[in-house]
C-alpha cells in the first residue's frame, strides 16, 4: 500500500504584488473554476501522484468579528496558499514539483514577501510549510494511478457487456465471472488494460502509523486522573460561554456569495475552503487541540474505507491553524453542491459538526459542545456560507468520479481477482456493473 500525504505551503503576500499575483493565478484557468491542467505554470496532469492541487487566497472577511468580545482586530497577512493531497512522501513530491514547474513556481512566489530571483525553490517551499493538525483520506492506499486504471477496467467490462449481452444473457452470475476475468486476462496480457499490482507498504510509514494509534490511548490512559480532576470545572466553564457567546449568522452578500458559486458545480466534486478566528481563551483553544486530535486519529486508523463517519462523499480533507492558533482554515474535496454537503453534514454528524466548528466565532450557540448549534439550518448555512472562500485555481486527478465511484470499481477488481465466486456473490458483484 502507498500512504497518501498532503503538503501546504502557506506565505505572505507582497502587498504591492497581489493584483498581479491574482492575473497569474487566473491564467491559469481556462474559465473561473475550471484549471487548465496543462496550463503553463504548474501543469498538474504531468504529476501523476496528486489527487487534488488548489492555490487559494486566504483573505479572511471576518477578522473584525473578534469586535463582539471587546477586542480590537489584529492586522494579518493576506496569505498565498498552494497545497495538494498526493500520493507518498511529501517531500520527494516538492522536489519533483519544483524539477518540472520551477519557472511557473517563481513567477507565482515572486509575489510573496520573502521570495527572492535567487531563493532556493525547495528549500523555501518546505520553510514554509503549515502542517494539518487533522487530516483526513476517504480511502487509504488509494492511488491515482490505481484510480484511473479500476475507472478504465470498469469502463473495458461495460463495454464487453454491452457488445455481448445477447450471448450473457441466460448465463448463471458465476459463468459471467469467469468470461469477464478471462477477457480481462486477454487485454491485460495484450497490454490494452494495465492493472498494476498493489506496492508493498513502506516499513518507516508502517511504524510510526503504529506508534501513533497505540500513542493517543496510551497517553489519554496516562493523563486520566488529571481529566477526571479537572472536567467537572472545564464542563460548567464551557457550558458558561455556550450560552454568553455571541452569534453572527447574518445572511452573506448576494454579491459575495454569486462570486463564490462562479467556482462551483463545474464538476462531479467541488472544493471548499473555510476560514475564521477562534474564540479567545483557553478553553476554547484547548477544546479546539483536543477535538481535532481526536478526529486525526480516528481519520487515521479508522474511517479509512470510504467513510468518515456516515459521510462517503469527502474525498480529502484537512484542518490548519494559522497565526499562532488564533485562526484556522479549513479544506475539503467533496462530490455534490455546497448545499447537498451542507445537508451531508447537518443530517449524519451534525454533533461532530458542532464540535469542532462551534470553537470559531459567531458560530450558533451549542449546548454541551455536540447539541443544537448546526440543527439551526439556516443559522449554520449563513454562517458557513459568509466564512468560505474561493479557490483561485484547483484541480482533481480524475474529474468525473465520485468517492462512490471509486470505492465500486475497487469492489469491481477485487471481485476479478477473485478466482471463484458463489452464484449469490457472483450476482452481488455484477450489480456493480
Amino acid at each position: 500500500m502507498t500512504p497518501q500525504s498532503n503538503f501546504m505551503v502557506l506565505a505572505p503576500i507582497e502587498p504591492s504584488r497581489e493584483v498581479a499575483l491574482r492575473a497569474l493565478l487566473d491564467s491559469m484557468n481556462e474559465a473561473p473554476g475550471r484549471v487548465n491542467p496543462k496550463n503553463a505554470l504548474i501543469p498538474f496532469e504531468q504529476f501523476d501522484r496528486l489527487h487534488f492541487g488548489r492555490l487559494v487566497i486566504l483573505n479572511d472577511q471576518t477578522t473584525g468579528d473578534i469586535r463582539v468580545y471587546r477586542r480590537e482586530p489584529q492586522t494579518y497577512p493576506l496569505y498565498l496558499a498552494l497545497l495538494g493531497d498526493i500520493d507518498g512522501d511529501a517531500n520527494s513530491f516538492l522536489t519533483d514539483l519544483a524539477g518540472r514547474a520551477a519557472a511557473g513556481l517563481r513567477a507565482i512566489f515572486s509575489c510573496c514577501a520573502d521570495f527572492y530571483a535567487d531563493t532556493d525553490l525547495v528549500s523555501w517551499m518546505q520553510s514554509h510549510e503549515a502542517p494539518a493538525i487533522a487530516n483526513y483520506v476517504n480511502w487509504r492506499g488509494r492511488t491515482v494511478r490505481r484510480a484511473r486504471e479500476e475507472a478504465k477496467l470498469r469502463d473495458a467490462i461495460e463495454d464487453y457487456l454491452r457488445i455481448h449481452a445477447p450471448a450473457l444473457a441466460d448465463l448463471p452470475a458465476r459463468e459471467i465471472h469467469q468470461r469477464l476475468r478471462q477477457f480481462v486476462q486477454a487485454e491485460k496480457t495484450a497490454g490494452r488494460l494495465p492493472l498494476a499490482p498493489e506496492e508493498r507498504t513502506p516499513l518507516r510509514w508502517s511504524i510510526s502509523n503504529l506508534l501513533h494509534l497505540l500513542g493517543m490511548p496510551l497517553l489519554f490512559l496516562l493523563v486520566l486522573p488529571l481529566l477526571l480532576l479537572i472536567t467537572p470545572f472545564y464542563l460548567l466553564r464551557l457550558r458558561h460561554l455556550e450560552k454568553t457567546d455571541p452569534e453572527l449568522c447574518a445572511r452573506v452578500d448576494q454579491t459575495y456569495s454569486d462570486g463564490l458559486a462562479q467556482a462551483e458545480d463545474h464538476l462531479v466534486t467541488n472544493q471548499f475552503t473555510a476560514m475564521g478566528s477562534l474564540k479567545p481563551g483557553l478553553v476554547r483553544l484547548v477544546t479546539t487541540i483536543g477535538i481535532l486530535s481526536i478526529v486525526n486519529w480516528g481519520a487515521r486508523h479508522i474511517f479509512t474505507r470510504g467513510r468518515l463517519a456516515r459521510i462517503r462523499t469527502i474525498h480529502f480533507a484537512r484542518w490548519v491553524f494559522l497565526d499562532n492558533r488564533k485562526r484556522m482554515v479549513f479544506f475539503s474535496n467533496y462530490d455534490g453542491t455546497v448545499e447537498s454537503y451542507m445537508d451531508d453534514f447537518i443530517n449524519k454528524t451534525g454533533f461532530g459538526l458542532n464540535m469542532v466548528f462551534s470553537n470559531g466565532i459567531g458560530y450558533p450557540r451549542t449546548n454541551w459542545l455536540a447539541l443544537d448549534g448546526c440543527q439551526d439550518e439556516r443559522k449554520y448555512k449563513d454562517f458557513l456560507r459568509r466564512h468560505t472562500l474561493p479557490s483561485q485555481v484547483w484541480y482533481k486527478a480524475y474529474p468525473g468520479l465520485t468517492a462512490i465511484d471509486l470505492e465500486r470499481n475497487s469492489r469491481i477488481r477485487q471481485g476479478l481477482e477473485t478466482a471463484a465466486l458463489s452464484e449469490a456473490d457472483a450476482r452481488n458483484w455484477i450489480a456493480l456493473l
